[in-house]
């Protein structure tokens, strides 16, 4: 079988780091075109564009596009893609809303196209047994704990600080897309408090509660701070209502079961994204994930917000 022809828009650092060579180490994509409104270049790349309308006009054979840009963009940009008749990925988080997530749903089903949100941190090496681990057992506490510096992760990313960039949810989201992956039961946000710095839209400090809805007594929190320093902390630790304990380390690549390490592997995170998205092309099937969005929609919609100093890169 011919590999798929696959198209990239949005050439920043993940896209450089981790989806180029996802895609080139995979035998069922040939990365064709590239589209950057900054006129960025990708060596060996036959076809570069500054906009993804001028891709789609240009490379007639295109298969498929994978978006990488800000989330605000990302819903006009899928739009186009499905109607041109190619299929797109979706770079987390998926789009600016939740109402934008489910209008290009709705265009997948119109258009026969296929659409992957792709929550990469689902895809990490022990996350797959934190849910077998979990199955059939119900989380009485959670704690997840999710430090990072952004100037370390994102440096000069100002767009992740305006009103549709998440801000510390960009990351912690990953958290909230494993907790969603692994949970026995539906997890829902009762209430939430976020940092927001004085010059800033939105927060870089977040602590959610959460909730299962379920009779027996639980405890379920999710601390992300995007200020720290340091060593980073990508940790969840998991008490269930039997009293078994599991903490998940190092982004999910690493479960620790009752004090014993059981699952634990590099992280290949986006080669997993291009894999499962070779499967849905075959299959012509779409996977649209919304529950991690949903939660973070949910904070901000129940959030109390309080300020906090200003912050500069």
């Amino acid at each position: 079988m011919a590999a798929y022809r696959i198209g990239l828009v949005g050439i920043g650092t993940i896209a450089k780091v981790q989806h180029v060579p996802s895609i080139r180490a995979n035998a069922d994509f040939e990365l064709v075109a590239i589209a950057s409104t900054s006129g960025a270049r990708v060596e060996g790349v036959p076809h570069s564009f500054r906009t993804h309308g001028e891709m789609l006009a240009g490379v007639k054979e295109l298969d498929a596009v994978a978006i990488c840009t800000p989330p605000s963009t990302r819903h006009a940009i899928a739009r186009d893609v499905m109607l041109a008749g190619r299929h797109a990925l979706l770079e987390k988080p998926p789009a600016a809303s939740v109402g934008a997530l489910t209008d290009l749903a709705r265009i997948a089903g119109e258009t026969g196209r296929v659409l992957f949100t792709t929550w990469h941190s689902q895809y990490n090496a022990a996350v797959g047994a934190a849910a077998d681990a979990l199955r059939g057992e119900a989380i009485r506490r959670l704690r997840i704990e999710w430090k990072e510096d952004v100037r370390v992760w994102h440096p000069g990313a100002t767009w992740m600080w305006d009103a549709a960039g998440f801000g510390v949810f960009d990351p912690g989201i990953n958290a909230l897309s494993i907790l969603t992956r692994i949970a026995p039961h539906p997890v829902f946000v009762t209430a939430a408090e976020m940092a927001v710095p004085a010059n800033k839209q939105t927060p870089i400090r977040a602590e959610l509660t959460l909730s299962t809805g379920r009779d027996a007594p639980e405890d379920l929190t999710a601390f992300f701070d995007w200020g720290h320093t340091g060593d980073e902390s990508w940790t969840m630790d998991i008490e269930t209502q039997a009293g078994r304990r599991l903490r998940l380390e190092a982004g999910g690549n690493r479960l620790v079961a009752d004090g014993a390490v059981i699952a634990e592997g590099p992280s290949e995170e986006y080669p997993a994204i291009y894999r499962h998205f070779a499967q849905l092309l075959r299959q012509g099937r779409s996977h649209v994930d919304d529950a991690p969005f949903r939660l973070v929609s949910d904070a901000f919609l129940l959030g109390r917000r309080t300020s906090a100093p200003e912050f500069t890169d």
